[in-house]
């Protein structure tokens, strides 16, 4: 290893060498220039044995005056500095990246990936994950190794831009806001607390979010509040207390049995505990287990008053649906209770915008406010006629789309683009994707699990007016970027992702018409036939089979580049 080692640094230039294995470092470590090439001591489980010393590498770490006398740094796997316990939550950090570099040793930390459980600390956000190492106020390391280069990349611009908005963070904070997508919450931070509580709202403010949103649902006795499904077993422990026995069926809401929001009092509601969504649960993908039954609901009222109290909201999004049913069947005017509760309401922000999926909710609104409002379009498009444009346009300012509308998938990969949004856009219809989330099997494999690269793709390639997302923080923070907006001097982790084309070919005519089957002709006495040799078969696709050709021509390449190795 030490002669490979020797010839491989003739040949290239080699910044850093790592090793778990004292004695080899030793060994090298006097041919070797510190400003040139760096020595890092590389540490293995705590209780793993260094095969040099016989001793372990936990045993090694408090001996860095040692490892000082032959190494620049030491690699050292993530937990070494920040633990995790059992439960997947972040223990106080210890202290060897600060008793490394008294010793005046380099800090790299090692196993980043994004594909992996980390802390639920981090929200599922990898580059969250990657700034507690580096910008935490307490120390930084001054390296780390990730299985996914994209997501470190991003953290020299995103520190230089945390600590400008330290310094000027409302100025410089709403130039930002301006230049880019607006972030609006989905139920709140839903991503880190049980949706539509107030500690999801409260998250989703500190978080930065522009527009807070609350899907209403409405109670027994006429209140409305704020949560995601009308079905109360879908965010709450309805299932789990007294009132168990009120599960009905309802065929115009869901075909499976439900306990509705309409069969409470709201101070029935008032006494069930919410509960966090999980919707990658069947992947093991949990949010916030600490937190899952935390919070309170809030009604609309309460709602609109802590959005007021937020001066960093710009404004709120207002959810209304089955507004039909509930007006037919259970005596109920949802429209009505809305446009109640904001004319009661002090509204401080620009922006009071009201969403719904029906047309008929929207046209009714429109007839009685002047509200901005937003039509959902609650399945996957790929296009849409101009004279459905043209309808849009009569009753709603904006709209709202799925990705998978605008950037379709298959089997999980990106397969191409629609023109759904420049073509509402030109209607001048301002567009809002959704669902952001951090967890990985909500992203598109091209995304190298990174959400901050799924959002940039979106924003920058096809140019949305805004994004919903579980997690306000990761767009938030993503849009304080400093890389957004440099044109051609954009570095290539701010590119946005380009759709592979389909990894497989289309057919073809010329793959299926073949010319008609030849005369038959017997064969000669010589075996050749009347035409001589037999001219090689051409396959549909025009390509000879040369495989056993090319692994000769390649093996030999391969055994004449290894023969100053061996």
């Amino acid at each position: 290893m030490r002669k490979f080692v020797d010839y491989a640094s003739r040949k290239v230039k080699v910044d850093y060498i790592s090793s778990p294995e004292v004695n080899l470092l030793r060994s090298i470590s006097t041919q070797f220039k510190p400003r040139k090439t760096k020595i890092f001591f590389r540490f293995l489980g705590r209780d793993d044995i260094e095969p040099s010393t016989n001793q372990t590498y936990g045993l090694l770490l408090k001996k860095l005056t040692f490892i000082k006398s032959f190494a620049s740094g030491i690699l050292v796997p993530k937990f070494y500095i920040w633990p995790v316990d059992g439960s997947l939550y972040l223990q106080p950090h210890t202290s060897v990246a600060l008793d490394a570099h008294k010793e005046g040793l380099e800090v790299f930390a090692s196993d980043f990936a994004n594909d992996v459980p980390f802390a639920y600390n981090f929200s599922y956000d990898p580059v969250a994950e990657c700034l507690s190492f580096i910008n935490n106020g307490n120390f930084s390391v001054d390296g780390v190794l990730s299985d996914f280069p994209v997501t470190p990349s991003l953290i020299a611009s995103l520190i230089w831009m945390e600590m400008v908005l330290d310094m000027v963070p409302h100025i410089l904070f709403s130039v930002l806001a301006a230049a880019k997508a607006l972030v609006i919450s989905h139920e709140g931070a839903s991503g880190d607390y049980p949706g539509c509580t107030d500690l999801a709202y409260a998250k989703a403010i500190s978080d930065g979010v522009d527009i807070l949103d609350c899907p209403v649902q409405m109670t027994k006795d006429g209140i409305p509040f704020c949560l995601a499904s009308i079905n109360l077993m879908d965010g709450t422990t309805v299932a789990q207390s007294p009132f168990s026995n009120l599960t009905t069926t309802v065929p115009e809401l869901q075909a499976d049995n439900g306990i509705f929001s309409f069969s409470l009092t709201w101070n029935q509601v008032q006494s069930l505990k919410p509960a966090v969504s999980n919707p990658e649960m069947e992947y093991s993908l949990f949010r916030n287990p600490k937190f899952r039954y935390s919070g309170k609901l809030l009604t609309l009222s309460e709602f609109l008053a802590l959005a007021n109290n937020a001066t960093s909201v710009s404004g709120v999004l207002i959810g209304i649906e089955n507004a039909s049913y509930l007006a037919e069947k259970q005596g109920l005017s949802v429209t009505d209770a809305v446009l109640d509760a904001l004319s009661r309401a002090v509204i401080r922000q620009t922006r009071a915008m009201i969403l719904s999926s029906n047309s008929s909710v929207l046209k009714n609104i429109k007839e009685r406010s002047n509200y901005e409002l937003v039509y959902e379009v609650d399945e996957n498009i790929r296009d849409a006629l101009n004279s459905a444009i043209m309808d849009i346009k009569e009753f709603t300012h904006s709209v709202v789309i799925n990705k998978d509308s605008i950037f379709p998938r298959n089997a999980a990969y990106l397969t191409g683009a629609t023109d759904v949004v420049p073509k509402l856009q030109a209607s001048n219809l301002s567009v809002y994707v959704q669902l952001f989330s951090n967890e990985i099997q909500s992203q598109a494999w091209d995304f190298f699990s990174d959400p901050y690269l799924e959002i940039n793709t979106f924003v920058e390639r096809a140019q949305v007016n805004g994004v919903i997302t579980d997690f306000p923080a990761t767009a938030t923070r993503y849009r304080r970027n400093r890389c957004l907006g440099l044109g051609d001097k954009t570095p290539p982790y701010m590119n946005p992702v380009e759709p592979a084309e389909a990894p497989n070919p289309v057919l073809t005519d010329s793959d299926v018409i073949e010319p008609p089957l030849p005369s038959v002709v017997k064969p000669s006495t010589n075996g050749t036939g009347n035409n001589g040799p037999a001219a090689a078969a051409t396959p549909p696709n025009g390509q000879h089979k040369v495989v056993l050709h090319i692994f000769l021509s390649t093996l030999a390449i391969l055994l004449s580049t290894l023969q100053p190795l061996l």
